[in-house]
């Protein structure tokens, strides 16, 4: 007998989670991050699990749709994304998300990274009803396992003195032998064998020797640099030239679809005149890719057209969900633009969302990123286990994956008891705990 699927309760949990003193162009990461944990509940008793970001700007909007959900069809996905949800203009006008480092907020991106987190939800519910993994709502996958680069950073090694944090064992990051031996741990304990540098934290010089010693201590191993749209054009192309033999990509190098473009247009400009002088018809080889000049389908048009990026890193939080984020993989095929994933930090429910849409996308190959080896917090009953830097594809019904409410209390108990100094994600605060007058970068820095 099928059970009545109709959504009865939809429980929203905010949390905070323990985060590294990672560094980017921002700032640095706070002791802790908001997460929203997302239970979509059926009059049946199956109950389907989403994850999002948690800052108040999200809470409010994803309030205001649980209390529209009940009564309406765990299956009627598409009636989600057509319900009007309202958004705050006031307190995201001319904001630049420093948690995704995604470009410049919208409404429309707000609601999307809201919407995902039910879609995601209500899809984990439907293959719990029907006993199918949510890869099998997507149309089956393609490959048994989704493999993953490890996402290196410029680390402290902690938080500022006298600030409340968890302590963790990756030690410090603030040169290319550090931030190789952060590689180093990263293959040793999950079998990672791509690399990505988080930059634009250092000058250009100081992060491509970081990436060279990468090169130099992991031969052949695909690398990637991302300075999230620090540098200007002149200084992006000077790059991608020293490290042109060695890169997978460079993501963001400048900021916006336009600069973007011109360092595409430089890149070819180099390729043509090595062929012109017998060195082949090579990009520079580096590929540009983005999460931030391309982040909706409105802005797919423009970044195509001008060939301004060559891989698209996808990520279903911002892009509306798992389905949305095929719809973009289909689209980036049909223009021979390559496809990888984003990420920003995100807990095991996430993870398992990003392996199960990640397993149906047959262009997706380059590796996804993934901040989970960073969170040593969870809300699952089992973490997800990285082996040779892959995820295995679980066939389990829905996600695969189950709550531990002892934990999601735990964590909720420490967003109720914050003061609302870590209920918003701001790296630029965070810093200027350490150094007073620090202030957002103007981009760009270099």
């Amino acid at each position: 007998m099928t059970r009545d699927l109709t959504i009865a309760e939809v429980r929203l949990t905010p949390i905070l989670v323990a985060d590294a003193p990672l560094l980017n162009t921002q700032g640095v990461h706070q002791p802790y991050t908001p997460r929203l944990i997302v239970e979509v509940v059926t009059a049946g008793g199956i109950t389907g699990l989403g994850e999002t970001y948690g800052d108040t700007k999200y809470l409010e909007p994803a309030r205001s749709l649980a209390e529209r959900l009940p009564g309406r069809s765990v299956m009627d996905v598409n009636g989600l994304f057509a319900l009007d949800l309202a958004v705050d203009q006031d307190r995201i006008r001319g904001a630049v998300d420093a948690g995704g480092l995604r470009g410049v907020q919208s409404a429309d991106k707000l609601r999307l990274s809201v919407l995902s987190a039910f879609e995601v939800a209500c899809l984990d519910a439907q293959g719990r009803a029907l006993g199918l993994p949510v890869h099998a709502l997507l149309g089956g996958r393609v490959r048994d396992a989704v493999e993953y680069s490890a996402y290196l950073f410029y680390k402290w090694a902690g938080h500022p003195e006298g600030v409340t944090a968890e302590p963790d064992d990756w030690g410090a990051a603030l040169d290319p032998a550090g931030v190789v031996a952060q590689a180093r741990k990263f293959t040793e304990r999950y079998g990672f064998t791509s690399f990505k540098l988080k930059g634009g934290v250092f000058p250009p010089a100081e992060e491509i020797a970081a990436v060279r010693a990468l090169a130099e201590a992991f031969p052949g191993h695909p690398l990637r640099l991302d300075p999230n749209g620090a540098w200007s054009v002149e200084t992006s192309l000077k790059v991608a030239r020293e490290l042109g033999d060695v890169l997978e990509y460079l993501e963001d190098p400048a900021l916006g679809t336009s600069a973007m473009a011109e360092v595409s247009a430089g890149l070819r400009g180099a390729a043509r005149s090595a062929s012109d002088k017998g060195g082949g018809g090579r990009r520079a080889g580096v590929p540009l890719a983005t999460n931030m000049c391309v982040t909706t389908f409105g802005e797919i048009k423009e970044a195509f057209t001008e060939d301004a990026v060559q891989v698209v890193l996808s990520d279903h939080h911002y892009w509306g969900g798992l389905r949305n984020t095929q719809h973009l993989a289909a689209i980036c095929d049909a223009f021979g633009v390559g496809v990888s994933m984003h990420s920003n930090t995100h807990l095991g429910i996430s993870l398992a969302a990003m392996t199960q849409v990640a397993s149906t996308v047959p262009n997706l190959h380059h590796a996804c990123d993934s901040h989970y080896p960073w969170q040593s917090e969870d809300v699952l009953t089992e973490r997800i286990a990285f082996t040779d830097g892959r995820v295995a594809v679980s066939d389990a019904p829905g996600l695969g994956v189950e709550l531990d409410r002892d934990e999601l209390a735990r964590l909720h108990r420490r967003w109720a008891e914050d003061d609302g100094t870590m209920r918003e994600r701001d790296d630029a605060a965070a810093m200027r705990v350490a150094e007073p007058h620090w202030r957002t970068p103007v981009m760009p820095r270099w």
